[in-house]
């Protein structure tokens, strides 16, 4: 297998097309596993074959654990791509990050608007060795680039079809 690569600092470059531009798709398909219910013993698929998860519900929604769960899952995206876009930034800045990390914190939780559900996220990033005001910069920068960060402010074109 060849070793990684960072992804091309032109990716940065600005998009002036009308409408919206699709570089990639990531498809992942949930069935309901044992107790036919996606998140208490679903397993997650991608369609590529690189992802392979069994889900469960942690013990604080009444689960056995020993899974992953929708959560998780979310945090994980939300920090890679975070990470993802703040190395990109700090490489076309120069500015060395090499120990950076994100955490992504996703609390799910009940909604006082409408009594039903709803996630709340909390991001931490260390950039050990970089000046405050540069890191804060930085950080401010990647708010702005990241787009879970975009989707978690701004919202998300959803669409939602019944098949068959």
């Amino acid at each position: 297998m060849a070793k990684p690569t960072p992804p091309p600092v032109s990716l940065l470059d600005r998009y002036s097309g009308a409408e919206f531009a699709p570089l990639y798709t990531g498809t992942v398909r949930v069935t309901g596993g044992d107790a036919a219910h996606g998140r208490a013993s679903g397993i997650a698929q991608s369609t590529d074959g690189c992802l392979d998860i069994n889900l469960r519900l942690p013990p604080e929604l009444g689960g056995p654990g020993g899974g992953s769960n929708p959560e998780q899952l979310f945090a994980a995206g939300f920090a890679a791509c975070f990470h993802g876009a703040l190395s990109l930034l700090a490489v076309r800045e120069r500015i060395e990050i090499r120990d950076a990390t994100v955490t992504a914190a996703v609390t799910f939780g009940r909604d006082p608007m409408d009594g039903l559900f709803t996630l709340v996220a909390h991001v931490i990033i260390a950039l050990p060795g970089v000046p405050r005001a540069i890191a804060e910069a930085l950080v401010r920068h990647t708010e702005r680039l990241c787009p879970y960060a975009k989707m978690a402010r701004q919202g998300i074109e959803c669409v939602v079809r019944l098949e068959n």
